[in-house]
């Protein structure tokens, strides 16, 4: 009786039923957003930039903070020794890279010491990225295992003939020889490259939202990802037509300004010099609109099956009552970090966004543990 008079709510949330409509209004508002973020950014970059990420940049925070605590199971189990690495990693590189950024301003720090503190803490975030990847490796590998040997039980005969060609690529696949291939690699690039490494991090943390996006829409609206995809390409279209327009523009106005003079450098004028600040300043922005856009209304209405302001629940806030009062504590707090930062911002701007970007750091780092696990 009740399932003929109400409707299949499960259904609706997974994308399945009505899915096409749902999809093409999913994906006019996103190229809506890209085209509205694009035309913002190209002709007012620097008002653009400010009122975003005053606008945007503690609400965004707060919601991503939510969708993790969303992921984050009651118990770990088997994952107890990736999700360990993951916070503990993410704690100390973020506290590295403040105290990094605090002592920076010592005259007793030259260029080279600065920039030999910076490659090594981007190696360390290197390979402890690389130590997720084979954490996460040897975890899947372990249940493939589990998998196989449940087979081979309900089935012997045919199990028997897995088992005998699975063990020898089970004994050679070491699930830390590639990463950690990879990452070292890499460290040589960060040491060779040091500031192209860094401009590369800042200009791709944007789509690490995009990427997100994409796996809670594989896995909660499937019927939603090809719209999703097809709006993709929009993106490197709406960079391209910026980059046209812009490479060779006067540099923004204000340049002697200090807050002018801090945003061009966040992104990365004083690193590529041969592009105008212009389209530098224009690019960074655009990819931030898009970040905090996933977040804060992308995210929320893909992933998140109860309201985000009801964080009791969230999984691990039924572990017990102790985590519960945790978790509720947590929220408000992240709450009411976000009014004091508006308030600092309406107080000092300039000062306010370098101490944000600064401590905003820990949010990209807690995405690398959050987004293998979604992999």
């Amino acid at each position: 009786m009740s399932q003929t008079a109400t409707p299949d709510l499960s259904l609706s949330l997974s994308g399945e039923r009505p899915g096409h409509g749902s999809a093409a209004a999913f994906a006019g508002a996103a190229l809506v957003v890209v085209v509205v973020a694009a035309l913002l950014a190209g002709f007012v970059p620097l008002g653009f930039s400010i009122v975003t990420v005053f606008l945007f940049a503690g609400p965004h925070n707060w919601v991503e903070f939510r969708y993790f605590l969303s992921r984050m199971p009651p118990r770990w189990g088997p994952l107890r020794t990736f999700y360990l690495t993951g916070i503990l990693g993410t704690l100390v590189l973020t506290a590295a890279y403040i105290a990094m950024a605090v002592t920076a301003r010592s005259p007793y720090w030259d260029g080279h010491t600065l920039t030999t503190a910076a490659a090594a803490w981007n190696c360390a975030l290197v390979l402890w990225v690389c130590a997720l990847v084979a954490l996460r490796n040897g975890h899947r590998r372990r249940m493939a295992e589990e998998e196989s040997q449940g087979r081979s039980e309900t089935a012997p005969l045919h199990g028997e003939l897995d088992r005998a060609s699975a063990t020898p690529a089970a004994a050679t696949a070491n699930p830390w020889l590639l990463p950690m291939g990879v990452g070292f690699t890499l460290v040589a690039g960060v040491w060779l490259w040091p500031a192209a490494w860094e401009i590369g991090l800042v200009y791709l943390h944007p789509f690490i939202a995009l990427w997100f996006l994409d796996r809670e829409i594989a896995r909660q609206r499937p019927a939603w990802q090809r719209a999703y995809r097809r709006c993709l390409p929009a993106i490197p279209v709406a960079l391209g037509v910026l980059w046209w327009r812009l490479a060779d523009a006067p540099p923004l106005a204000g340049g002697n300004d200090m807050l002018t003079m801090r945003i061009t450098a966040h992104a990365g004028a004083d690193i590529i010099t041969g592009v105008s600040s212009h389209a530098l300043v224009a690019t960074h922005t655009f990819l931030e609109m898009l970040h905090y856009g996933v977040w804060l209304v992308a995210i929320p209405l893909v992933a998140m099956r109860a309201a985000p302001w009801r964080l009791a629940a969230v999984p691990i806030a039924r572990h017990s009552v102790t985590w519960k009062r945790a978790v509720v504590f947590a929220g408000v707090a992240g709450a009411l970090i976000v009014v004091v930062l508006w308030g600092g911002f309406l107080a000092d701007y300039p000062i306010t966004r370098d101490a944000y970007f600064t401590v905003a750091i820990g949010h990209v780092l807690a995405e690398a543990t959050f987004l293998l696990r979604l992999l």
